[in-house]
């Protein structure tokens, strides 16, 4: 298989073919097109050329008809294409007929949004969660590496060419680093599972950041909480979960976490490989799901987030919803795009507008599940009152003779642990 690295080193000219099956509608296709020539541009790679396939069925050889291939071959050859790049998932024959055919590199979606992922990895965990999905696409491919070796084989029986012992050598191999990766994964995903544990025993509640690629999460992320997470204007610029603590009013407070985009058509083997950095959504207490008002395909994006939920069975959280840069909208199409979704808060990370009230939305959630309680501590357990305050919610806090008057709204997790310091008319109740 041709590496995320040869090709970038080797390939300077792309040709693009999207596929229009009947049951799509024409816009569709051309969008997931356009989409494909953003992510094959993000990897520095031009394209000089794309054109749309009618299809009703595949063919189990090209994917396409015969005539359809030979005029996919003449445009891309007339551009000095260097590479074709199809916006389906092509199968390891279909793969290996195309550039048998066309002496060219030929790659489908699936393996441009490996090479993204490649790119963007950085990691200990990211890194061995797209070695993983790469080792897994690559191993049933692995004959595009030896076809030069195929007129060594033998042709009787037990009988076997330099070709075969060597295509035989590099799927152990592969499944030998296959095992090996999920075994550092394992790790890696124990090592998290630690870490969350020590939140747990200080129950802050935690929510992730979710959205279709390039929505703005990270942005969000950072003019919320004063962080510096990577926000670029790429696809899938941030592939790590990154958390950071939001200081709500009240001395309330969370744990917000940024998470990779989703996007359409994401390779099932990425869902999979990305198992430990999508825990962080499956634990989280709430969402914000994240929207981009400035994109046509604002709620084919939001839809395709929601598959990607339901995959990971964390769709049946509770939602705070948000339209992103509301800055670069005009007000027209703003106020039609609010009549669509009602609930949903209208913010811009970039200028601020609207942060405000998602805090506000985000305490008021939080208190969706807490005790609002009247406590005395004694002020030789200054233990719980740190507890607290690292709990967050505190609305007021009293020095008095007989211990510390706090009042203030937590979590239900904990209530059982604050009855005995529970007070009436301010009298302490209880031992």
């Amino acid at each position: 298989m041709i590496s995320a690295q040869d090709i970038q080193k080797k390939v300077t000219r792309a040709f693009l073919v999207g596929i229009h099956h009947p049951k799509m509608a024409m816009k569709e296709s051309a969008d997931l097109l356009d989409e494909l020539r953003d992510m094959v541009e993000n990897l520095d790679i031009p394209v000089v050329g794309q054109t749309l396939v009618n299809l009703r069925s595949p063919n189990p050889s090209l994917f396409v008809g015969r005539g359809k291939a030979e005029s996919i071959l003449e445009q891309a050859r007339e551009l000095e294409a260097d590479m074709i790049v199809f916006d389906e998932d092509l199968s390891p024959v279909q793969q290996r007929n195309w550039e048998s055919e066309s002496k060219l590199c030929v790659i489908d979606r699936q393996e441009v949004i490996l090479d993204i992922f490649a790119s963007r990895a950085r990691t200990r965990e990211a890194i061995l969660q797209v070695a993983l999905a790469r080792m897994e696409y690559s191993l049933p491919r692995l004959t595009r590496a030896w076809t030069h070796l195929s007129r060594q084989r033998g042709g009787g029986t037990g009988m076997r060419g330099q070709g075969e012992t060597q295509l035989e050598s590099d799927r152990r191999m592969v499944n030998n680093r296959i095992a090996h990766l999920r075994q550092e994964l394992r790790g890696v995903a124990k090592h998290r599972k630690t870490q969350r544990k020590k939140r747990v025993r200080i129950p802050v509640p935690a929510g992730s950041i979710v959205g279709y690629t390039n929505a703005g999460k990270s942005s969000l992320l950072n003019k919320l909480t004063g962080a510096t997470v990577q926000a670029e204007d790429k696809l899938f610029a941030t592939l790590d979960p990154t958390t950071r603590q939001l200081d709500l009013a009240g001395s309330q407070s969370v744990l917000l976490t940024d998470t990779v985009g989703f996007i359409r058509r994401l390779p099932h083997r990425l869902v999979e490989a990305f198992k430990a950095t999508l825990e962080e959504v499956v634990v989280a207490d709430f969402l914000i799901q994240v929207m981009d008002v400035t994109s046509p395909d604002m709620d084919k994006h939001a839809a395709t987030t929601k598959r990607v939920l339901t995959e990971i069975e964390a769709d049946g959280k509770r939602t705070i919803t948000v339209l992103n840069k509301i800055d670069l909208c005009d007000s027209e199409d703003l106020d039609r795009i609010r009549s669509h979704h009602p609930d949903a808060l209208c913010v811009s990370a970039v200028t601020g507008e609207g942060l405000e009230e998602l805090s506000i939305r985000i305490a008021d959630l939080l208190n969706e599940n807490a005790t609002i309680m009247e406590l005395l501590i004694p002020h030789d357990r200054y233990d719980i009152i740190s507890r607290l305050h690292e709990v967050g919610g505190i609305t007021k806090q009293d020095t008095r003779d007989e211990g510390v008057f706090i009042k203030g709204n937590f979590p239900n997790s904990i209530v059982g642990l604050l009855e005995t310091f529970r007070t009436k008319d301010e009298l302490r109740i209880g031992s």
